[in-house]
């Protein structure tokens, strides 16, 4: 419980001064009086949430072999798999940024975007999308940092980004009153200062990135491929998910899709932790599985559901109690003030269930069964999501939006962790990974796993 806290504790500093920054970000940009200027930001940002949850996937990927690799006492291979995965990690992000730019107008019209708040959408877009690869290789270092267990500088290196977002926000919008633009170049800023100092950190202090070349590209590619692919599948599932609320909200009018964008802020602030933990406890299983301590992994997963309960109820409390004073901080309209009021009150206790389905699915990525996190994923995403957000809009309207999406992750929490434990019961009978085929062979490399980071953000 102690080294599970102190992971969370530490990952949640970092995460939540982001998150608590774009929060600020949206604050500033409602500050100028304009709803369509709030409603873009919230197209935007689903939009950049696929591109983000792509990242995240290979990040994921990244944690997972090094830690690996690192607890089993293979501190080459580590070098190795932490290099190559900073090299995947930008070669993915300049095909990212070169596929995304034309089909921003696209996109945004799909997700229901229509003229000045489009243009908006569109153009902000634009400029942050361009700083994807900083992006990348700031999120593959923080995730190689965690990796080692180096919570603190893991944790510095998006608590710094955070903290020049925070400075160059108020002086950008509103000083020098560059409106959104000024909130883009912000986060591109933001995105330079992980990068450099990610980078550094895992090069430096821990030796931990090497001159690539050709054939360790080669060999190490497989084995983190093997993670990835089936981390992007599952991370991409949640901005598809959110992309269908957001188009549901969207014929409710630029004050429902604002909503929403202030809504999505607030989440990751709130429940930030939740995100911090699921990418915490991932290290911790894969050291745990390289070093063959299989007693560890239950008692991994059964205290980080025991905090989340404990967390979730708390909060839920908090946002209850001040739920006047977190809609109407953001210059909504009153129907825009009464979703947010209703999200706080009612559909905030269902992340007791999507937290519960993130650290089920750190168990899945690490202990040898991807797949298994793709399919919950995309389960809540779809049949989680659509029918009930479909239904609850055609009963109750936006709320009835919202308390959709928020009662489908309930079926697919508890499912997920009655399947992780599962999963633990078999690799503790079996002494190995539940998918031994997907790795190397002992000779090559011990029966490891792989640790996961989520978050994310924003799941």
């Amino acid at each position: 419980m102690r080294h599970v806290a102190v992971m969370t504790g530490t990952g949640s500093v970092g995460l939540v001064a982001v998150f608590m920054v774009d929060l600020l970000n949206l604050f500033y940009i409602s500050l100028l009086g304009e709803a369509e200027l709030a409603a873009a930001i919230g197209y935007a940002g689903t939009v950049m949430f696929f591109v983000t949850s792509v990242t995240i996937g290979l990040m994921i990927a990244a944690s997972a072999t090094v830690s690996r690799a690192l607890g089993a006492g293979r501190r080459r291979e580590a070098r190795q798999r932490a290099t190559t995965a900073a090299v995947l990690m930008l070669a993915t992000c300049l095909i990212l940024t070169a596929v995304t730019l034309p089909l921003l107008h696209p996109l945004l019209r799909l997700l229901g975007a229509t003229g000045h708040t489009a243009a908006i959408a569109e153009r902000f877009l634009f400029m942050v999308t361009l700083s994807t690869p900083l992006l990348g290789l700031g999120m593959v270092a923080s995730g190689v940092l965690r990796a080692t267990g180096d919570a603190s500088r893991s944790m510095w290196v998006t608590l710094g980004g955070g903290i020049v977002t925070a400075l160059l926000d108020p002086l950008l919008i509103l000083v020098l009153h560059l409106g959104v633009d000024g909130a883009a170049y912000a986060s591109s800023a933001s995105r330079l200062f992980m990068a450099i100092a990610g980078l550094y950190w895992c090069g430096k202090h821990h030796r931990l990135l090497t001159r690539p070349t050709r054939r360790m590209i080669a060999e190490n590619f497989r084995p983190i491929a093997s993670i990835a692919w089936p981390a992007i599948l599952t991370n991409v599932a949640t901005p598809v998910g959110n992309a269908y609320v957001t188009s549901a909200l969207a014929p409710f009018g630029d004050e429902a899709v604002a909503a929403w964008a202030v809504i999505g802020r607030v989440i990751p602030v709130a429940f930030g932790p939740l995100f911090a933990l699921t990418g915490a406890v991932g290290p911790i299983f894969g050291q745990n599985l390289g070093a063959g301590r299989y007693d560890r992994l239950r008692t991994t997963l059964r205290d980080s559901l025991l905090l989340i309960l404990c967390y979730v109820l708390l909060v839920w409390l908090a946002m209850a109690l001040g739920r006047g004073s977190i809609a109407s901080g953001f210059g909504l309209t009153d129907a825009g003030r009464g979703i947010v009021e209703f999200f706080c009150l009612v559909s905030a206790g269902s992340f007791m269930f999507l937290g519960a389905l993130f650290v089920s699915n750190a168990a899945f990525n690490n202990l040898g069964a991807p797949l298994f996190s793709t399919l919950f994923n995309w389960g809540r995403a779809t049949l989680g999501t659509v029918p009930f957000a479909w239904a609850g809009g055609q009963l109750m309207g936006p709320n009835g939006v919202i308390l959709g999406q928020s009662l489908g992750a309930v079926a697919f929490g508890l499912a997920g962790m009655v399947f992780a434990f599962r999963l633990i019961e078999k690799i503790g009978r079996s002494g190995a990974p539940a998918a031994p085929g997907r790795h190397p062979a002992p000779a090559e490399m011990p029966p490891l796993s792989s640790p996961q980071d989520a978050a994310a953000i924003d799941p």
